[in-house]
């Protein structure tokens, strides 16, 4: 942390003790009462002495290392941001192409008296958009998800 305890802490630094509250409470270092009661002490402390004794007890934690609050969620936001549009290009191609073979099912049907062949464009369009619907509904259910 820093080198005077008597500095302020920010609200970043708070985010960081509380993952390490919350790491330490997952391996079992703490009970859900020491767990709780540390952090309604957490977001009262304003400076940085505050914030040591909170973790004093438990084994040391640099910090430092641990990835920032605020950049995991940025990353998260910027990943969902990727998939909404990904879903979308996605979507556009089947729709160009599904639009591109009924214009030439008309043309075909026009040329020839107005009398219209067999509906083959469903053939492009039910396969594919089967499968780009089930693609959509995983990814809005996180199935599609690595971790």
């Amino acid at each position: 942390m820093a080198a005077s305890p008597e500095m302020r802490a920010s609200d970043g630094d708070r985010d960081k003790v509380a993952s390490v509250l919350r790491e330490h409470y997952a391996q079992g270092r703490l009970t859900v009462e020491e767990f709780d009661e540390r952090l309604e002490r957490l977001y009262t402390s304003k400076t940085y002495g505050e914030l040591a004794t909170l973790t004093s007890d438990l084994p040391g934690v640099d910090l430092r290392n641990l990835p920032d609050v605020a950049e995991q969620r940025r990353q998260k936001e910027l990943a969902e941001r990727k998939k909404r549009k990904d879903l979308v290009e996605h979507w556009s191609f089947w729709a160009v192409a599904s639009s591109i073979n009924w214009v030439i099912w008309f043309i075909i049907g026009a040329t020839d008296g107005f009398d219209f062949p067999y509906p083959w464009p469903l053939w492009v369009m039910g396969p594919w958009g089967a499968i780009l619907l089930v693609g959509t509904i995983a990814t809005k259910l996180g199935w599609d998800d690595k971790s």
